[in-house]
């Protein structure tokens, strides 16, 4: 069989805020009219005014998206400063009320308000998309099956969203705890083939429920726009790094489960049950609480899970050039999910005898400095 190219695409959704305030900002029109003329069709408004979403162009390489990503973080933040603003890359923002934010006046979204009630304006949340190219539907399919085992570890390395209005969560990713009460969201359901796949989302297209596949919103589905699988379920990164990290893993991963089924094998299948276990593990803890082996039916650390999942892959990364940056899932364990370095950049304020309201811009400070590493 001759190998795909796995071609790769991000996207990540970032919040505006105000320099000053460090509260969420509105995206000016002259913003967005600067940001398109920069980046044509790579930038465009999000669901709510304060949001702002990117996407590269298909990258053959890892080191492609590099180049790509730093390009489109660089222009987002030169010409948000220009307004008194800047990015930050995180799931949710530290102290800001959800009610306080209005969703942006397009047709899409004015529908979306519509259909989804008082859930959409709770959606106060960023998150980061990988897609990796894959052009036949069945390998899509098949490898959705298998990949969705490995969802739970990309989200806990991913925890970017600890904070909401003004309280610490408790967990490391509260995004999802939102984005979750939409329909259609969640782990994908397990299809025996596209033919499959296509009769499930028909049997409510049909019904002129939904437009398209678009508006189904799995932490993993097969792309309504292109011959791809796209990852879903990562919280945004605050550092470009970790970003690349995710989508190395993701696009390493792929290799790695189309090279089984080439070799006529296959990745063991579990029952989304299990699997959600393991996801909200990784929603509550991130990285420091384990996750459960499925096959060995025991919590294991997760730098253990780490190094095997690196050993996995390593032919692929090998392969696809990008072994540095799946090695790059070592220095999160380091350092700390972004989740775990805002609460302690928040200790750090509350310790320093700081009230609650500075510890929480202080938080907001972190995210926007995070946002320039690497760039």
């Amino acid at each position: 069989m001759d190998a795909p190219d796995f071609t790769i695409g991000i996207e990540e959704e970032y919040l505006l805020v105000d320099k000053e305030t460090l509260k969420l900002a509105k995206a000016p029109l002259g913003l967005m009219e600067a940001c398109k003329a920069e980046l044509d069709e790579q930038v465009s408004p999000e669901f709510l005014q304060c949001q702002i979403e990117i996407g590269t162009h298909v990258c053959g390489t890892i080191a492609a998206a590099r180049e790509d990503l730093r390009k489109l973080r660089r222009s987002i933040a030169t010409r948000a400063a220009e307004f008194g603003l800047a990015p930050i890359a995180a799931s949710c923002h530290p102290f800001a009320a959800w009610r306080d934010q209005h969703h942006t006046d397009r047709d899409r979204y004015n529908e979306l308000r519509r259909d989804l009630g008082g859930v959409a304006r709770r959606l106060l949340i960023s998150g980061m998309h990988v897609h990796v190219g894959l052009p036949d539907k069945e390998d899509r399919i098949d490898i959705l099956n298998q990949l969705t085992y490995f969802l739970p570890h990309l989200l806990a390395l991913s925890a970017s969203s600890p904070f909401w209005q003004g309280e610490d969560t408790g967990l490391a990713s509260y995004r999802l705890t939102i984005f979750d009460n939409l329909p259609r969201t969640g782990l994908p359901p397990q299809f025996t083939s596209w033919s499959a796949y296509e009769r499930t989302v028909d049997a409510i297209v049909g019904l002129g429920l939904i437009e398209d596949s678009s508006k189904i919103w799995w932490d993993l589905r097969p792309s309504a726009r292109f011959p791809t699988i796209e990852a879903r379920i990562c919280d945004v990164s605050p550092r470009m790094d970790t970003a690349l990290t995710l989508a190395a893993i993701i696009q390493s991963l792929t290799r790695f489960l189309w090279r089984l089924k080439s070799q006529n094998r296959r990745w063991r299948m579990y029952d989304n049950f299990l699997i959600e276990e393991n996801r909200w593990h990784a929603m509550r803890y991130g990285t420091t609480n384990g996750l459960i082996d499925l096959g060995q039916r025991e919590l294991v650390p997760f730098d253990v899970l780490i190094e095997e999942l690196i050993e996995l892959v390593r032919e692929d990364a090998e392969a696809l050039g990008c072994v540095a940056e799946v090695e790059g899932a070592r220095r999160i364990l380091e350092n700390g999910t972004s989740a775990h370095q805002q609460r302690q950049v928040y200790k750090d304020a509350i310790e320093a005898e700081l009230p609650v309201e500075e510890a929480l811009r202080d938080v907001v400070r972190h995210l926007m400095a995070e946002f320039h590493e690497g760039l």
